[in-house]
């Protein structure tokens, strides 16, 4: 068993390959897998992105569940799973090895095409299907590149693979054209399910299904995933409504504002009242208060609302405000509605 390691799977494969050792090189991240190798030789390949050799027969009913569980309870701990499908005339040998030749072609795709993930060999590993089939792995290196392409010449957009499958929910355009495999994906896309769930929900190859999905995203039919950026989200917070303050005023210096000395231990003194002066000749009358009060500083003008006298809870108003009388109502005009009375008689 080898340690765990970041690298290429493909270029892993080929080395194991070339060696013709025998084993299991598991590739882990999202989605990930493991192709079984015998003698150099490719046998099995599987990922959770797609289904294996059971959920294809089952889900298309060639094969009954019951049956199947039954030769893995009898055959997996020898590795000889696949063998008893066979000799107990449930499967042909020829149908056997197409449905392990498409198993293992799909998740080998999704195993290998990764450019990075952590890889792992595991010497002496066997399949519990067995080996059925014997892959040139030099194949399967052209498949998972030949796949790879034609993908992206589809709609060049991985994300499509992973993600949940979200249908729009209105077209681009008045008329679509679709194939019974789209049509059925759009059906069972619920906003909940990944290509992986409906692929095994339908019982289809897991890169057939990714292929018309990424058909159906050129077609504008599918919502494409968001992709969160790594810098953090910033909350835009409400604008606050009221009186704007010029921002290209000057600021205020500590030179302009006075300030008061403080010695700590002391008690603060009264201070002495400042000599009377004389009173003025004639003071003018004092003009009302306006609504807005203007206060003068060294930086500018400021307008700000007058302050209100707070009252308590419960007082009762100033005499100058209860003695005011409620306004009189101007009543309503009487020529008017004898107008109108007039004229609703006419209309009867």
């Amino acid at each position: 068993m080898t340690p765990s390691k970041t690298a290429a799977p493909a270029r892993l494969f080929t080395q194991v390959a070339a060696d013709r050792q025998t084993g299991a090189l598991v590739v882990g991240g999202h989605p990930g897998g493991a192709v079984y190798v015998l003698e150099g030789r490719v046998i099995y390949a599987e990922s959770p992105a797609a289904p294996g050799v059971g959920e294809l027969l089952t889900a298309s009913g060639r094969l009954a569940g019951r049956t199947w569980q039954t030769a893995l309870d009898q055959g997996t701990s020898t590795a000889q799973v696949g063998r008893l499908l066979v000799e107990q005339g449930h499967l042909t040998q020829g149908e056997l090895e197409l449905c392990v030749l498409g198993a293992t072609y799909d998740a080998a795709y999704f195993a290998l095409s990764p450019a990075a993930a952590p890889v792992e060999f595991l010497g002496g590993a066997m399949h519990w299907l067995g080996p059925i089939a014997h892959i040139d792995p030099a194949a399967v290196d052209r498949e998972v590149r030949r796949r790879a392409k034609l993908l992206d010449d589809i709609f060049p957009d991985p994300r499509v693979d992973t993600a949940v499958v979200t249908p729009v929910t209105r077209p681009p355009r008045e008329r679509i054209t679709l194939t019974a495999a789209q049509w059925e994906l759009l059906v069972h896309a619920d906003g909940q399910r990944t290509p992986a769930d409906l692929a095994l929900l339908l019982g289809r190859a897991g890169f057939a299904t990714i292929q018309e999905l990424r058909r159906l995203a050129a077609l504008g039919l599918l919502e494409l995933p968001e992709v969160r950026a790594e810098a953090p989200e910033f909350v835009r917070l409400p604008r606050a409504r009221g009186t704007a303050v010029d921002a290209r005023r000057p600021r205020v210096s500590p030179g302009d504002v006075p300030t008061v000395p403080v010695v700590s231990g002391a008690r603060p003194t009264k201070p002495e009242p400042p000599p009377p002066s004389p009173p003025p000749a004639a003071s003018p009358p004092r003009p009302p208060s306006p609504a807005l009060t203007e206060e003068t500083n060294a930086n500018g003008t400021l307008y700000r609302p007058p302050r209100l006298a707070r009252r308590k809870p419960g007082a009762k108003l100033p005499k100058e405000v209860a003695s005011e009388p409620a306004p009189v109502h101007p009543g309503t005009d009487e020529v008017l509605l004898k107008r109108i009375r007039t004229a609703l008689r006419a209309l009867r």
